[in-house]
């Protein structure tokens, strides 16, 4: 059937009969944006169940694992003990303060919504109470929440040092890191995980077994050695540990044929140890008395993928899914002894493989929050790897996890340094910020609604200032042409689709209240401020000349259109900015 066609104000309005079914939109879920502004129809993902199995999750593929009927509540709080960690309390239908501050930050959920999910094992805060003491701002790692990012750091042997990795992790809490993971494994360890607890405001987890074999021969740890360890780093305030307890020995057969072996490092160790000992991994066997001491100050385990694949040829195998399968019975340990789990995963990982991976691992381990490394797409990137991994993580976070551990372009190559730390945080910031909104996570779109706003009036400060990265937004389009005007050097004024569609009467596009710019005149744009020029340098494009005229301006000749009613003038303008 034809469409009626009305004409008014010069357009011919469709007004449509009929939707042909095979163009119809799928079942939508919620709508990212708090106002629902412009046009898209709400997310693709399914309709979010927060306090049930799914919370915000995309569609299953048909043959994907279902979830789990097993939850945390199915474990009751050991009588006649006061609920010590997060998750007894919320056992207890108790709303800590902790939870009360996560429903702050996440300001789609209820700090009731919050506790259910704790209690349901789904969410967790990693929050040592010895940490809480200092500057630890609690925060939320959860399906239901919105996804957080980790950024990895610490002393290496080989280069850098306490305060050169504090540096760094102000630096990644600048970019947006959610939580900090101390991996030293040389120079002063201690000293480096004991000032990262002090001056943090986020959580900070280890590798406890690199500490452990500081000093000592492979052979020689004991478990008296490892529950030492695990309480000294409990009462420094560690928030969480990342312990390769579902590494064992039966597994061991299963990597033989692997094209690169055992890449986690805690994995390997252990292995080799249970080789040597003839015995079973000691964190497998201790686990309980290891619950104990995590109770106790509320320390939260994240159980890491000892067995993770280290390239594509080796994912989703054997050994790698007969670890996860034991970690889902640590996670019911965990669990009935009232300590907070998250899961590890993978690592490499073949795109077409993401989702089942993803699901499977909400099925085996019950729901339990799934903090993935990337996983890389592709192995032929190096220095690259920030990119080839938030490819990946974004499609994790779209079918699941809930913590994306960064990669930098360092990865595979060496020690990242500072300006690697921001490039791991910006790229996994864009992933866990893109699923977000992809899953209908209420008021996630919203900054990328503004921004929008201010790029269709070509307000470029207002623009610069929605931006994630004002600074590099800035020095970008100041290289090219530094006057706030109506138009960029990618078009020029004549080529400008914004700018016409601005000037279309009959169209919104650009005539948003708050978002106009001022006076409508065309202005120099300040002078760059001292990161920006460094911004600039790095890039090369710019000689230092031409920087320093950037970073130290005069007047300019306005050339915005509304400024100049004959365009031909408008246009030799152009031409002269641009010569």
């Amino acid at each position: 059937m034809a469409p009626d066609k009305r004409w008014k104000g010069g357009f011919a309005v469709v007004k449509r009969i009929h939707v042909n079914p095979e163009w119809s939109l799928p079942e939508l879920g919620s709508n990212p944006s708090t106002n629902r502004e412009g046009t898209s129809p709400s997310s693709f993902a399914i309709r979010p169940e927060v306090g049930g199995r799914r919370a915000f999750s995309s569609p299953d593929t048909p043959g994907m694992p279902e979830p789990s009927g097993i939850e945390a509540t199915d474990w009751e709080n050991e009588k006649g003990r006061k609920p010590v960690t997060q998750l007894e309390s919320a056992r207890a239908g108790i709303i800590t303060a902790e939870m009360k501050r996560v429903a702050e930050r996440e300001s789609h959920l209820t700090a009731e919504q919050i506790r259910a999910e704790i209690a349901a094992g789904r969410m967790i805060i990693p929050a040592n109470r010895v940490h809480l003491g200092y500057k630890l701002d609690p925060m939320c790692i959860g399906r239901a929440s919105t996804t957080k990012i980790n950024a990895n750091m610490g002393a290496s042997p080989v280069s850098s040092g306490t305060e050169e990795e504090l540096e760094k992790l102000h630096w990644a809490e600048r970019w947006g890191a959610d939580t900090i993971m101390d991996l030293s494994t040389g120079g002063q360890i201690d000293v480096c995980r004991e000032t990262f607890i002090r001056n943090s405001r986020t959580p900070i987890g280890t590798v406890p077994i690199y500490s452990m074999i500081i000093g000592r021969k492979l052979e020689d740890l004991t478990y008296d050695v490892i529950l030492e360890n695990l309480e000294h780093q409990a009462k420094q305030g560690v928030d969480y540990f990342t312990l390769h307890a579902g590494v064992l020995r039966e597994h061991l057969p299963l990597v033989k044929d692997r094209l690169i072996g055992i890449v986690s490092r805690g994995g390997s160790l252990l292995a080799k140890w249970m080789l040597i000992h003839g015995k079973q991994n000691p964190m497998y066997d201790l686990f309980e008395d290891i619950c104990d001491i995590m109770r106790e100050y509320d320390v939260s385990f994240s159980l890491g993928d000892g067995l993770r694949p280290g390239g594509l040829a080796d994912a989703s195998d054997a050994a790698q899914l007969a670890e996860l399968e034991t970690l889902g019975e640590l996670t019911q340990r965990a669990w009935a002894k009232g300590v907070q789990v998250m899961i590890e995963g993978p690592g490499h990982v073949p795109f077409d493989q993401i989702e089942f991976n993803m699901k499977l691992e909400r099925r085996l381990c019950h729901g339990a929050p799934f903090y993935v490394l990337g996983p890389l797409v592709t192995d032929i990137f190096p220095g690259y790897d920030h990119i080839t991994s938030c490819i990946g993580a974004t499609a994790a976070a779209y079918h699941g996890a809930s913590m994306l551990c960064y990669v930098t372009p360092k990865e595979h190559l060496g020690l990242p340094k500072k300006d690697d730390v921001k490039q791991g945080c910006v790229a996994y910031k864009i992933a866990a910020h893109a699923a977000d909104i992809a899953l209908g996570i209420p008021g996630s779109r919203d900054q990328d609604d503004e921004l929008t706003k201010a790029r269709a009036a070509l307000n470029w400060k207002k623009h610069f200032e929605l931006s994630f990265d004002p600074d590099t937004a800035k020095a970008y389009h100041d290289e090219d042409l530094d006057v706030d005007t109506d138009f960029c050097a990618m078009c020029g004024h004549d080529w400008c689709s914004v700018r016409i569609s601005k000037e279309i009467v009959e169209f919104a596009s650009g005539k948003a209240d708050g978002f106009q710019r001022e006076g409508g005149q065309a202005v120099r744009t300040s002078a760059l401020s001292t990161e920006q020029q460094e911004i600039l340098e790095r890039r090369g494009v710019l000689s230092p000349e031409e920087i320093h005229k950037l970073a130290h301006k005069g007047e300019k000749t306005a050339c915005h259109s509304d400024l100049i009613e004959n365009e031909g003038e408008a246009k030799e303008v152009q031409d002269g900015l641009l010569a």
